[in-house]
Order: structure tokens, then C-alpha cells, then sequence
């Protein structure tokens, strides 16, 4: 490409590749000693090579089955990485199972002692509560306070798991939006009304009468206080959130915990 001089030539010289060499690197200089001067975080992750502190924080939970003549003690002991910094995370380290009854000691040792090394292993152990929730007893499972269904008992220590991981911000609960919330309550509303009608045939003798609202409500009906809702006793199973809170409403099986319906 040729290029045209207006001026006139005072001087020159050749540029030789020690010299585009040394300019380079006077450039990059100032980049790189920049580099070096940022801070770099050291983050500890879990792994396998972390050794126990001598003090740990647990939570103990207790399981009271129908399975077991006494209770079973559940402890999970955590441990808290990179304390007092930004990355500060609280992690599963321990878990211990104590009862009274030793029948089946051998295998609770054993899955203590195989989930802890899953546990100090490190990365992502939430598997773990889907793999024992899956687990169901030959024999049949059993109802929890409150209307859930524990397929086994291994299901319900993954369901401790869970709750757990839960507290400590391992595992994010889906929290219900406004407009489910809005539906179940409106579905347990209906409910509640419509088991305080009664089907007593009219004083006019009609074929099909309107049902009326009777006075004291019958044994069946639901008490409808939000959240801590009290199912009926003749409720069903529902296979979304395992908690006996399905009814018949207006020829369809509803489940008045989650709103879930099968008529859509």
C-alpha cells in the first residue's frame, strides 16, 4: 500500500525485531504486575480431606413408628466452611441413629456410616433423599401424625435428610405463588360449606331438594384455619403430596392440601 509523504524527510531508522520485542513487552508489563495485585479468594470446598473439628453443630430428630416398639434418634452434625466470610456454607459432616431397640442395629450402622462418607465426599448430596424416599417396605408403610404416608422407615429418615438439607439452605423449598395459595384456600372454603348442607328432603316434597345448611356441623366437616388445616377423617391419600387430604367435590377427587385435582 503505498503512502504519500507531505513533509519532508528529517530522519529514519530500521525497526528490528528486538525492538518490536522490547515494546511488546513494555506494553504487557503494567497488565500483568495489575493481575497480580488482585486479591484471590481462597474458598474451601467440601472434600473428603477435610479433617473433623473438635466441635460440630447438630440437630436431633425424633422418629416415633409404628415399626419400632421405641422411638428412633435422629443426629446430623454440620460443618461450617469459610466462617465469618462472604462464602461461609454450613454442610452435612455426621449422622448417628440411637435407639433403644437393637434389631436392626447392624444395617442403621451400616447406612449411617456409608451416608456420612457421602457427606464428607463433598459436592452435590441431595440424591440422597430422593434415592431413600423411593425405598418402600415389603410389609407396608405407615401414616404419620398429620395425614403423610411413610411408604418405609428408610423413606421417612430421607425425609428427616430433606428437612434438614432444607434448614441449612442446601435444598430450596418451592414456596407456593399467590394464586395457589388463593386456590386451595378456595377449594377448602367450598368444602367446608358444602359439608354443612344437609340432603334432607324438603316440606314441599320435592324429587331433588336444594340441600340446607344445617345448624352444628357434622363430624366430617373440615376446619378450614389456613395452613394447619384439619383434613376429614374419610379424606384419601394424595399421590402429589402424600398427605390424606383428598375429598369428593362436585364429583371429583380434590386434595384440599395442594389444590391438585383430576379434573384439572
Amino acid at each position: 500500500m503505498a503512502v504519500k509523504i507531505d513533509k519532508k524527510i528529517k530522519g529514519y531508522s530500521v525497526v528490528t525485531p528486538e525492538d518490536k520485542a522490547s515494546a511488546a513487552a513494555a506494553k504487557s508489563a503494567p497488565v500483568a504486575s495489575s493481575v497480580d495485585a488482585l486479591p484471590t479468594a481462597d474458598v474451601i470446598q467440601m472434600h473428603e480431606r477435610i479433617e473433623r473439628p473438635e466441635i460440630l453443630i447438630g440437630s436431633t430428630y425424633k422418629i416415633k413408628s409404628p415399626l419400632f416398639e421405641h422411638a428412633l434418634y435422629v443426629t446430623i452434625n454440620d460443618i461450617v466452611l469459610n466462617a465469618g466470610t462472604e462464602h461461609e456454607l454450613r454442610r452435612p459432616f455426621e449422622i448417628f441413629i440411637n435407639s433403644k431397640n437393637m434389631d436392626h442395629f447392624q444395617w442403621i450402622v451400616a447406612l449411617t456410616r456409608i451416608m456420612s462418607a457421602v457427606f464428607r465426599k463433598g459436592g452435590d448430596v441431595t440424591f440422597l433423599v430422593d434415592e431413600m424416599k423411593a425405598v418402600f417396605d415389603p410389609r407396608g408403610g405407615y401414616w404419620k401424625p398429620g395425614g403423610v404416608y411413610m411408604p418405609s422407615l428408610v423413606a421417612e429418615l430421607g425425609a428427616i435428610v430433606e428437612d434438614h438439607l432444607k434448614s441449612i439452605g442446601l435444598i430450596i423449598d418451592p414456596e407456593l405463588s399467590d394464586a395457589q395459595r388463593a386456590l386451595i384456600a378456595e377449594k377448602r372454603a367450598a368444602y367446608a360449606q358444602l359439608s354443612k348442607k344437609n340432603s334432607e328432603v324438603s316440606d314441599h316434597g320435592d324429587l331433588f331438594p336444594d340441600p340446607r345448611v344445617t345448624d352444628t356441623p357434622r363430624s366430617e366437616d373440615v376446619e378450614v384455619t389456613g395452613e394447619g388445616a384439619a383434613f376429614p377423617p374419610s379424606a384419601t391419600m394424595c399421590h402429589k403430596c402424600s398427605t390424606k387430604a383428598v375429598v369428593i367435590m362436585d364429583g371429583c377427587a380434590t386434595c384440599l392440601n395442594c389444590g391438585y385435582s383430576k379434573c384439572g
